[in-house]
Parts: C-alpha cells; sequence; structure tokens
C-alpha cells in the first residue's frame, strides 16, 4: 500500500484552501453572469481525434490518453477547456446568434508537469466570446477579467503585459525563407539579440520595444510604420479601458502560451507571483464545415491566483452548546456566522477549530 501518497502533480486541496478555491470560482463566474455569459460544463475527457483537431497549438501532446472500454476508441483527457467551449459553440449552439458569451470552469490534466509549474492537476475558470474579435469585443473580455479579479478579492497589484503574437508573419513572412522565419520567431521570443543579429539585425529594434505600455508603444510604432497601425490603435483602446490602477505593459514579440492567438493576447500577474495567473487573447475556433470563426476570451488558472493568498477568508466559527435555541443559530448564520452545533457533551470550541463561542446567547471570542 503506498498509505497517503498521491502521483507527481497532484494534490488534495484541504480546508481552508478548498472553501478559497469555490469562492474565487464562484466570484469570476459571476461577473462573468452579470455581463452575459452563460455557464456551461463539458466533460472530462472526449474522443482524442475530435479533440486533438480542435487543440490548434501543442496542447494535444499534453493529453492524458486512454481506451474507453466501452467504444474502445482512444478517449483524451482534456489539459485546457477552451477547444471544447469552441466546439460547443460551433456544434451544439452553432444555430445561436452571435456572438455566443459562455463561461467555465472545472479541472484540468497535463500528461507532463515543469520545474517552474510541478502540478498536473488544476482548475481553470474562463470566458469566451464566440464570434466576434473586434478591439469593443477585447475590451469586453480584458476588462471582465480584471473585474472578476477584482471580485475575488484581490484589491491591488493587478498587471497585464499585451502582446501581438502575429506580429512576425506580418512583418518578415514574405521576406525570409521558411526556416528564418521559424528561428526568428524563436529568438525573438527569447530575446536573443545576438540569435536576432545572425538572421536579420532589422529586428533587433522589437527587442528593445517592450515594457511600460506607452513608451512601448511609441517604439513600436516608429518600427512598425503604417504596417500595424490599425491594430496598434485597437490594442490602445483596448488598454485604455483598464484605468490607471491597472501596471500595463507590452512585449510584442511574446509567444509562449500565444501559439494560437491571432492579432492580440495578454497575460494577466499580481504582485508577488512569479508566473501569469491566467492568459488571454483573440483566437478561431472551427466550425462544422471546417471554416473558422473568430473569437476571444481568458482564462484563469486557480491554483495559480490561491497560491498568493487571494480568496482566503478569515475564519469565524462559532461553537454552539448542546441545547442552543435553533431559531438563534438560524439567525447567527445569517448573520454570517458558520455555527458547529456540539453533537454530545465532550465537544469542545477548540476540537472544532472555532474562532468563537457561544455563551450567554451572544458569540464571544474563544482564548487560545
Amino acid at each position: 500500500m503506498s498509505g497517503g501518497l498521491l502521483p507527481e502533480g497532484f494534490h488534495d486541496r484541504l480546508p481552508p484552501m478548498a472553501g478559497a478555491a469555490s469562492r474565487l470560482e464562484r466570484a469570476v463566474l459571476d461577473v462573468a453572469h452579470g455581463h452575459g455569459y452563460e455557464q456551461v460544463d463539458p466533460p472530462l475527457a472526449e474522443f482524442e481525434d475530435s479533440f486533438a483537431a480542435r487543440l490548434k497549438s501543442g496542447s494535444a501532446r499534453d493529453a492524458v490518453r486512454f481506451v474507453d472500454p466501452v467504444s474502445q476508441r482512444t478517449l483524451a483527457i482534456r489539459p485546457d477547456m477552451t477547444a471544447q467551449i469552441g466546439r460547443i459553440a460551433a456544434t451544439r449552439m452553432g444555430h445561436h446568434p452571435r456572438p455566443v458569451r459562455l463561461s467555465y470552469a472545472g479541472p484540468v490534466l497535463k500528461l507532463r508537469a515543469t520545474e517552474l509549474k510541478p502540478e498536473r492537476a488544476q482548475r481553470q475558470i474562463g470566458v469566451e466570446l464566440i464570434g466576434l474579435d473586434s478591439v469593443a469585443a477585447a475590451r469586453e473580455v480584458v476588462t471582465l477579467a480584471v473585474e472578476a479579479l477584482r471580485a475575488a478579492g484581490v484589491e491591488d497589484g493587478i498587471a497585464i503585459d499585451f502582446t501581438l503574437p502575429d506580429l512576425i508573419d506580418i512583418m518578415a513572412a514574405d521576406t525570409l525563407t521558411a526556416a528564418d522565419f521559424a528561428a526568428l520567431r524563436d529568438r525573438l521570443d527569447a530575446k536573443d539579440a545576438a540569435g536576432v543579429a545572425a538572421i536579420d539585425a532589422s529586428y533587433l529594434p522589437l527587442i528593445a520595444a517592450a515594457g511600460p505600455f506607452e513608451p512601448a508603444m511609441a517604439k513600436l510604432r516608429a518600427i512598425s510604420g503604417d504596417a500595424l497601425a490599425s491594430r496598434l490603435d485597437g490594442l490602445a483602446a483596448i488598454a485604455e479601458g483598464l484605468g490607471g490602477d491597472v501596471a500595463v505593459t507590452l512585449d510584442p514579440t511574446e509567444r509562449h502560451g500565444f501559439e494560437y492567438q491571432r492579432w492580440f493576447g495578454f497575460s494577466l500577474f499580481l504582485s508577488g507571483g512569479r508566473g501569469p495567473i491566467g492568459r488571454g487573447g483573440a483566437y478561431t475556433i472551427l466550425r462544422g464545415d471546417c471554416s473558422e470563426e473568430p473569437a476571444v476570451g481568458f482564462s484563469l488558472y486557480a491554483d495559480a491566483i490561491l497560491a498568493l493568498g487571494v480568496g482566503q477568508d478569515e475564519r469565524r466559527r462559532l461553537f454552539l452548546p448542546i441545547g442552543t435555541d435553533p431559531a438563534r443559530a438560524a439567525e447567527l448564520r445569517a448573520a454570517g456566522w458558520v455555527t458547529v452545533q456540539a453533537l454530545d457533551g465532550d465537544d469542545t470550541p477548540e476540537a472544532q477549530l472555532c474562532t468563537h463561542a457561544l455563551r450567554s446567547g451572544e458569540p464571544a471570542a474563544v482564548n487560545r
């Protein structure tokens, strides 16, 4: 027997973290619902062939596969929920007037982990707007992400880093060989100045066009000229809607995590965190006739957010002695108390991890 050991990359979520995770999820979904995003709940596993066809990046390689004993076909456990939302919008809701606004939350499982992200089982929360990827649609989604984090208890320290995933496709696709073009994208993503210079030194200024949003945008406009003017205007309009209490940066050549995004993408950060707590941007979904439909959305990584202390309310557990009037107990719960009823005479507030006890009909702090 392995006792309490779990497979590598898996973990139990215990109190109070499990409660914090539930509150985080509910806060994000409630904000999305208030903006017209209706929740869907796709299955944990699907047929591998149809699932892989909709994962337009390397995410298909991250899927855990197994043979279904009923159908004898290979199934894949989702490593990401976005493709499933696209399937629902394109098939079951293909008749729905566009745009379709959908929200979701659930577990995802990755085949492999990394040293920086050792968790294989995670929870993903997000929204997708299917049918448009206009500036207005993008602005709605980005501001909704910030509003959702605020509702979840993030008071400050929110930062957004914008990127232009297909920037090099526009600027260099017709001027370089296929091999040099792929290498240039990789070197720019890695901020490898020497590698970029070895391919084409004229693209070196793109590495410097990163940092705080306004000066980075000015540098990028000077480099790109008219080729990207409308796209940069759109990105500026999105950033303008965020207000001054969100730190906004621009990294125009960042592609890691944005393999299937189109004209813009963004990463969400919280102060104190080492990596992004969410990502989003514009992309396309595959329809039944193999045509592509525009979409924009974001996903939040619940575990990364919870690790920074978000949603962890102070415990207020009230111990109710035997004989407490049920009506009084109901009043206390209505007032916001978590009540724990004694079930025998030996029960104590300390044994039930209570911070308060009902004494003479009123809550009193428990001295520890």
